[in-house]
C-alpha cells in the first residue's frame, strides 16, 4: 500500500504557510541579519573594485528581506555605483512580495532589479540554450541548495560565473544543528521527492574540497521554539512539524510509530534543549564563502 505521506513542496500554499511559521518561531532571519550587518562588509570589500556597475545574482531570493539587506551593504561599500540585481525565484507569490518590498524601500535608485520566475536549474538551462554566460561580482544562494537536483553540478556552474574578485556565498543548516541529527536518522522515512534533499554544511564542505574550491566557513547560532509541536491539534505546531519533516500534514499522515519516534527525537539534547518550559530546537546555520 502506498504511503499517504507526501512531500510538502507538492502543496506550495501549505509550504509557504509552514515556512512563515518557521520564520516567526525561529531566529533564522535575525541570525542572517546579524551576519550581514557584522561580517558581510568584509566579504564584499573587493567585489566592486574599479567597476562602474556591480552585478549581483540572487538564487532563491524569496520575498527579498535578506536580499535588500545585502544590497544596502554593497551600496554602503560602493556609494553611488550602479548595481544590477538579478533574482532567480520559482515562486510567483514570493516574487510579488519581493516587488512590494522594493516599492516600499527608499534609497534603491541606483539598483536595477530583474526577476526570473524559474529554478536555478531552469536558469542554467536557459543560459546554456541562449549560449550566454554572464559573469557576476557576487552570487548568493541562501537556504536554497536543498531544492536543486544535482548540488555539485549547480555549485560548479554558478562558481564558473564568478568574476576575478567575486564571491559566492552559500547558507545552509550547520552540521552542528538539530536538523542534522533528525534527518540523518529519519530522512529516509520522509517523502522526499526529486525536488528536495537534505544537506548540511558538512556535505557542502565535502563538495567544495573535492572540487578544489577555496572557501571560508562562518557558524551562525540560531534556534527555534518548537513547543507548539507537542500540543495536540495546535495549527502552528502542525505546520512546524511539516516544515521539519518536509511532509505535508505530517501529524495526520505519518505512521503512528514514525510520528512517535520523531516527536521523541525532537526532545533529545542532540536536537533541542528545554528552557523555561519551552522546547528550543537547534537551528544553527553555516555561511560558506567561496573564492573564485
Amino acid at each position: 500500500m502506498a504511503s499517504p505521506m507526501k512531500n510538502l513542496l507538492r502543496d506550495p500554499a501549505r509550504y509557504v504557510q509552514s515556512f512563515r511559521v518557521f520564520l516567526a518561531k525561529s531566529t533564522e532571519h535575525q541570525s542572517m541579519q546579524e551576519f550581514m550587518e557584522r561580517q558581510l562588509p568584509a566579504v564584499i570589500t573587493s567585489i566592486g573594485n574599479g567597476k562602474s556597475a556591480i552585478n549581483i545574482l540572487s538564487i532563491g531570493g524569496g520575498a527579498g528581506e535578506i536580499d535588500l539587506l545585502i544590497l544596502s551593504k554593497v551600496q554602503a561599500r560602493y556609494p553611488g555605483v550602479a548595481i544590477n540585481n538579478d533574482v532567480v525565484e520559482p515562486s510567483a507569490d514570493q516574487i510579488s512580495k519581493y516587488k512590494e518590498r522594493v516599492a516600499a524601500t527608499s534609497d534603491l535608485g541606483n539598483v536595477k532589479f530583474t526577476w526570473h520566475e524559474e529554478t536555478a536549474y531552469e536558469y542554467e538551462s536557459r543560459m546554456n540554450a541562449e549560449k550566454k554566460s554572464k559573469k557576476w561580482d557576487f552570487i548568493h544562494m541562501i537556504q536554497v541548495l536543498y531544492y536543486v537536483k544535482d548540488i555539485p553540478a549547480t555549485i560548479r556552474y554558478f562558481h564558473s560565473l564568478l568574476e576575478a574578485q567575486a564571491k559566492l556565498l552559500i547558507i545552509v543548516v550547520s552540521e552542528t544543528s538539530g536538523w542534522e541529527t533528525l534527518w540523518k536518522k529519519y530522512g529516509s522515512s520522509f517523502p522526499l521527492n526529486d525536488a528536495c534533499c537534505y544537506i548540511s554544511s558538512a556535505d557542502i564542505k565535502r563538495i567544495l574540497d573535492s572540487a578544489g574550491l577555496k572557501h571560508q566557513l562562518h557558524e551562525l547560532p540560531s534556534h527555534m521554539d518548537i513547543t507548539s509541536c507537542f500540543i495536540e491539534g495546535d495549527k502552528d505546531g502542525e505546520l512546524l512539524l511539516d516544515f521539519l519533516t518536509e511532509t505535508c500534514e505530517f501529524s495526520k499522515t505519518a505512521p503512528p510509530e514514525l510520528k512517535c519516534q520523531v516527536m521523541e527525537e525532537l526532545r533529545k539534547p542532540e536536537c533541542s534543549e528545554e528552557r523555561d518550559g519551552k522546547v528550543i530546537f537547534n537551528n544553527n546555520l553555516s555561511v560558506i564563502v567561496v573564492e573564485p
